[in-house]
């Protein structure tokens, strides 16, 4: 039988079932099985390795990760593919489909059933556009036993994830996401091998978690506080940016300009100049004068 990823195949299965396309899921199905086995080999599976797959569509992605992984447990939202994926999947006796939107699933939970003791896990998906970083950042912040994640996502926001400092592309979201791994664009795809097309182009990027994270800081959620106050308006420096938009500081420019000496940053510099390791030290020194 065909790859379930040839286009002739998936146009084959969307009129077998009278399926139609929900702009609300986000759900743009890949239709070229090399892209496929490409994304699957930047997860760097052994024979031991297991997938999670989240949005498996009708099928394509999973027949790949079939084939390479030890077992696979996929996520998908919409229950009118659980038919079609018992119908596509069928020949494969090491998959689990779970009809749960997975932000709201208890990932941990489904792991303990499903992928019992399993040492090596790692995420691979065709990520729904508009939900990408609510899902990466919830696999990220769960403390969920993972080595990776490996996605296809919008490119605009995959240059994010993984720009550097001193780039515009690099913010809030660079550092959010860096903060827990190492971050690298891996492919770019072009919308031609998406059934329907989407209107931007994609890139996969590759995430592989730290063993601690970036930089040590006394409290994660004061740190990215303070990473989201620091990129509040892009143009302004830090010492503007914080002194209006970090509630916790009330305005105080004294003290502000104190924990900047102490941190041995500038205030003038702007938050994209601002090293990972560099933002926890500031969150550090201001945690330690307002909290303590």
């Amino acid at each position: 039988m065909k790859e379930i990823s040839t286009p002739s195949r998936t146009k084959e299965i969307l009129q077998k079932y009278d399926f139609f396309f929900k702009k609300s899921f986000g759900q743009n199905f890949l239709i070229d099985t090399n892209i496929l086995e490409n994304i699957v080999g930047y997860a760097d599976f052994t024979d031991e390795t297991c997938a999670i797959e989240i949005g498996p569509g009708i099928g394509a992605l999973t027949e790949q990760l079939a084939k390479r992984a030890k077992k696979v447990l996929a996520f998908e939202i919409d229950n009118r593919l659980i038919p079609i994926l018992q119908d596509t999947l069928s020949p494969y006796s090491n998959i689990t489909i779970v009809n749960e939107d997975v932000l709201k699933a208890d990932v941990q939970k489904e792991i303990d059933t499903h992928l019992p003791n399993e040492k090596d896990i790692m995420v691979v998906a065709n990520l729904p556009y508009y939900v990408t970083t609510p899902i990466i950042m919830k696999l990220l912040t769960e403390g969920l036993p993972i080595r990776g994640i490996v996605c296809m996502l919008q490119k605009e926001v995959a240059d994010r994830i993984s720009a550097k400092p001193g780039t515009k592309d690099y913010g809030s979201l660079s550092i959010a996401i860096q903060f827990y791994t190492h971050a690298s664009t891996v492919m770019t795809v072009p919308r031609t091998v998406f059934m329907p097309q989407p209107n931007v182009d994609s890139a996969v990027i590759k995430l592989v978690k730290r063993e601690t994270p970036a930089a040590q800081v006394e409290n994660e959620e004061f740190f990215f506080e303070v990473v989201r106050a620091s990129f509040a308006q892009r143009r302004k420096t830090i010492n503007n940016n914080l002194l209006h938009n970090l509630p916790s500081l009330k305005k105080n420019k004294e003290l502000l300009e104190k924990c900047f000496q102490q941190s041995n940053i500038e205030g003038t510099r702007r938050g994209e100049t601002l090293s990972i390791e560099e933002f926890g030290t500031l969150s550090n020194v201001l945690y330690a004068h307002l909290f303590s």
